[in-house]
């Protein structure tokens, strides 16, 4: 268990704007800890009395359910505090609601249910929003009759306004908003951040007057681009509340910032992945699924654990598959929106799992042979590669389009794994005149074969030392 002095010294400062600064951004780098950094100042807070009512943390559905209730558990001095994911079925939220916690979490899409489920008051004495950006599209804005009644109206996506609604009917006085790309689209995505935290005091109190002070009709004269000087007008503005980091001021570029995303199988799953284990044979959804000896066996729970496995030769055609969870396509999407359309590569071991991450990403596009990809991709017009490692070895050059690899599925091949991650690699960076970092996600099902794969990765050792060291910890 990690301990408090573990703390970096940018997620002191992120812990300590909260303290500061009531209503905040942090606009931080991926994987720069600001779920820790949030939690520390939660629990200085609360030790101070400056909060005494619950915190509410509105987040993507699986940090909800998983990231958030599994942070406090590795660090000694958060240990003690209470989360209860607000998920699942409306019974299940409500039991979760009834349950003496420290800290809430609800997924974005649960928010009204949870609005409507509190209309006549309000609980929560901080609200968090993690992955901000997805109230980019508020376009409200706050009314005042001549009797001083005031009321939201105005346009945007219903959850944006449902939270902006209930913030300010209730005065909810401690807001903090996380984003790793506050403005993935430009600087008009940041008025409905802002206007949440602020109400306008900063960037307007209606979007049509930011528009006017800050931007101009673009040269094909539809879209809009930044007055001269507008950007860093902007950013005075917000100096006050809102924290930026960036990777390139605390780590060294010349090393990828790593990540490994941590998913559980479903009781379906685990079910049929250990009987595959024990016994080489297991059922999926009516369909027999076999292994002839222990190398076939390696292969099938590698299948399992990235969420498919072939059908049999005997009952359909080859290469033919069933679906068994859809875990990783979910942690690839939150990867996804995190990275706010920004290119991202994608590695993955089975065919299988390059027909689901374009049947789930209707933007991503396969590496193929075509000249025309490559160029597309340098141009950005590519949002999700999709890339085998085996295919995309020496002397390609991706890093143009992107600096974000996730690896979806991995393999024993210690080489082609390292390939892959070269194509966007800090060196290459640096010789195409990017000084920025590099990050590697890589998604891995605990407690099953592909932790050994990832041992294998890191150590380098003997693929059988690695399944010896899996069937020990197995029993």
């Amino acid at each position: 268990m990690l301990t408090e002095s573990q703390l970096r010294p940018y997620q002191l400062l992120m812990a300590q704007q909260v303290l500061d600064v009531p209503k905040c951004g942090l606009w931080s780098f991926m994987g720069s800890g600001k779920t820790v950094s949030v939690l520390t100042a939660i629990r200085t807070m609360m030790l101070s009395g400056s909060i005494q009512r619950p915190t509410l943390v509105v987040a993507p559905l699986r940090v909800a359910k998983h990231v958030w209730p599994k942070e406090v558990h590795k660090w000694e001095h958060l240990d003690h505090l209470r989360v209860s994911p607000v998920v699942g079925h409306g019974h299940h939220r409500e039991a979760a609601l009834l349950r003496p916690a420290d800290i809430y979490t609800i997924n974005y899409e649960n928010f009204v249910w949870l609005a409507e489920y509190y209309r006549y008051g309000w609980p929560f004495g901080l609200v968090v929003l993690d992955e901000a950006t997805k109230v980019k599209s508020l376009r409200a804005s706050i009314r005042k009759n001549d009797q001083g009644t005031e009321w939201v109206q105005g346009q945007g996506g219903q959850r944006a306004k449902e939270i902006l609604r209930t913030l300010h009917r209730f005065g909810t006085e401690r807001v903090v908003e996380l984003s790793g790309t506050p403005a993935p689209n430009g600087l008009k995505d940041l008025w409905g951040q802002i206007f949440l935290l602020d109400y306008g005091k900063r960037l307007g109190r209606v979007y049509d007057a930011f528009k006017e002070r800050w931007f101009e009709t673009d040269f094909n004269g539809w879209g809009m681009q930044p007055k001269v000087g507008a950007q860093q007008q902007i950013e005075r503005q917000l100096k006050d509340i809102c924290l930026s980091l960036r990777a390139n001021d605390w780590f060294d570029v010349r090393e990828p910032i790593l990540h490994t995303i941590k998913v559980e199988l479903p009781p379906e799953a685990r079910t049929a992945y250990r009987k595959m284990e024990k016994e080489l044979f297991t059922q999926v959804k009516g369909h027999n699924i076999e292994a002839f000896n222990a190398g076939a066996m390696t292969q099938k729970l590698l299948q399992l654990a990235s969420g498919f496995a072939y059908k049999d030769a005997a009952e359909s055609a080859p290469r033919d598959f069933v679906n068994v969870h859809e875990l990783k396509l979910d942690a690839l999407e939150e990867i996804v929106e995190e990275w706010a359309g920004q290119p991202i590569l994608v590695s993955y071991q089975h065919r299988a799992d390059l027909e689901r991450i374009c049947a789930r990403f209707k933007q991503a596009r396969p590496l193929d042979q075509k000249t025309k990809t490559l160029e597309d991709w340098d141009a950005g017009k590519i949002p999700i590669l999709v890339a085998h490692p085996g295919s995309a070895g020496h002397g390609l050059n991706l890093q143009v389009g992107s600096n974000v690899l996730v690896y979806y599925s991995s393999g024993w091949n210690y080489e082609e794994d390292a390939q892959i991650a070269e194509r966007i690699g800090p060196v290459r960076q640096a010789q195409s005149g990017f000084k920025r970092p590099v990050f590697h996600y890589r998604i891995v099902v605990s407690d099953t074969i592909e932790e050994e794969v990832l041992d294998r990765l890191q150590t380098k050792c003997s693929i059988n030392e690695s399944l010896m060291k899996a069937m020990s910890r197995r029993g």
